[in-house]
């Protein structure tokens, strides 16, 4: 665990309607939205706090086939992915940024370079984003488990470690924040058990006695992360719950995507409900009532479309204690979806609300995966998601396979916290 102080349906009825739909999408050169948002920093001119906070997610494949070749890539400032994925973020500027696959290092030090070689330089004209806090911890991918958990009958390798990874921490996350992190008040959830989640869906015919005593519910990590904003503070709280595919008719990968889901469900619910949860330091259950939060991740769950267990992300959209009145959206993800055709044409979920561009052909298509949810306290400004239609300027930093930056787009959201008491 690690602070730093030194540091962001739709279907086209006809083809004259599809045409005109991505006519109308293309219009604007320019990108609206985040872009062009007046989210100041984290005070204004008189050190007053800003009560306006930009939140963002971002799966950015920022991950490497060995250890260690991350930190490699990004010693220059000259790798093109990360030069990419750097101005996206520069160009949205969020305050608080989770990034999704983002290789763990037990020194942070990728992170670190990230964010001095990348984030801190000037990518394109676009102005250079500075965030003096950043946490990293450790991830469960590629952590061996010493379990044949795929039942292949050979223990060892990325689908037997704790996580699916090739090395550990492949495919890890990283905060960063313009705000100071409690570094004190951090809780991860990385080794909680999933048989310890009460009504879990773990498939117990698929896996032995030995294996559901050791086998973790995060794939990854689950965080909470208080950052200190003014006088108030939010719980950035971050997962990347494992895809709900690559598995058999035991759905062993759809059943822990739903319950790694479920937990921060239980965890900004009732006492009651959250008291089963422990942390990795020994402290037990879930957030108090009132406490502000923003959940954000790639949760890899579609509300209507995609492999993952019906209600599985709904136990979040449709959570009392979760701000959903504005969905972000794009104009670029409903011009992709006509255009790329396969898979999205039965999809039933608006396309302008897709946040990856998966393959189309079979399946699954684009989807809704990454989300920056708030707690209902924190009042909605605006919302989007980073996906330039062909005709902007921008584009050229999403692109299509091979894409420049990643599968996934940045998703934000502004809000505005309510005033200290």
């Amino acid at each position: 665990m690690r602070t730093r102080p030194r540091l962001t349906r739709l279907l086209a009825a006809s083809v004259a309607a599809a045409t005109a739909a991505i006519g109308l999408a293309a219009a604007p050169a320019a990108l609206a939205g985040p872009a062009d948002s007046q989210s100041a920093g984290p005070a204004d001119a008189l050190g007053r706090p800003d009560m306006e906070v930009r939140f963002a997610t971002f799966n950015a494949s920022l991950n490497r086939n060995m250890a260690g070749q991350l930190v490699t890539d990004l010693s220059t400032p000259h790798n093109a992915q990360a030069k990419a994925v750097a101005e996206i973020i520069q160009r949205t500027s969020p305050d608080v940024l989770l990034v999704n696959e983002f290789d763990y290092d037990e020194g942070g030090v990728a992170a670190d370079l990230f964010r001095e070689n990348y984030l801190e330089v000037p990518q394109n004209g676009a102005d250079p984003v500075e965030y003096p806090y950043s946490f990293v911890a450790p991830s469960n991918t590629g952590i061996p488990s010493g379990h044949d958990l795929n039942n292949d009958g050979v223990v060892g390798g990325p689908d037997d470690a704790f996580g699916f990874g090739f090395f550990p921490g492949q495919y890890g996350m990283v905060v960063y924040s313009k705000y100071p992190i409690v570094d004190d008040a951090v809780r991860t959830f990385q080794h909680f058990l999933w048989k310890d989640m009460p009504g879990n869906l773990m498939p117990t015919e698929f896996y032995s006695s030995e294996e559901q005593d050791v086998l973790r519910l995060s794939s990854k990590s689950h965080w909470d992360v208080p950052v200190s904003i003014g006088k108030r503070t939010v719980h950035f709280l971050v997962s990347h719950p494992t895809p709900p595919t690559f598995d058999g008719a035991e759905d062993r990968n759809g059943r822990r995507n739903n319950d790694e889901i479920r937990f921060w469900a239980d965890y900004i619910g009732s006492p009651a409900r959250s008291a089963y949860i422990y942390d990795d330091d020994g402290g037990t259950g879930g957030l108090k009532p009132g406490e502000l939060f923003v959940i954000a991740g790639d949760q890899n769950s579609d509300p209507h479309d995609g492999d993952s267990v019906e209600g599985s992300i709904e136990a979040l959209l449709n959570h009392p204690r979760i701000n959903t009145s504005v969905t972000p959206s794009s104009e670029g993800g409903v011009e992709a979806s006509l255009l790329q055709g396969g898979a999205n044409l039965a999809h039933e979920g608006d396309p302008a609300h897709d946040t990856a561009d998966f393959n189309d052909n079979p399946a699954p298509g684009n989807l809704r995966a990454d989300y920056v949810l708030p707690s209902r306290a924190l009042r909605i400004l605006d919302a989007g998601v980073f996906w330039p239609v062909r005709a902007d300027p921008l584009s050229r930093l999403t692109g299509t396979f091979p894409f420049p930056s990643s599968d996934h787009r940045l998703v934000w959201v502004d809000v505005r916290l309510p005033h200290h008491r």
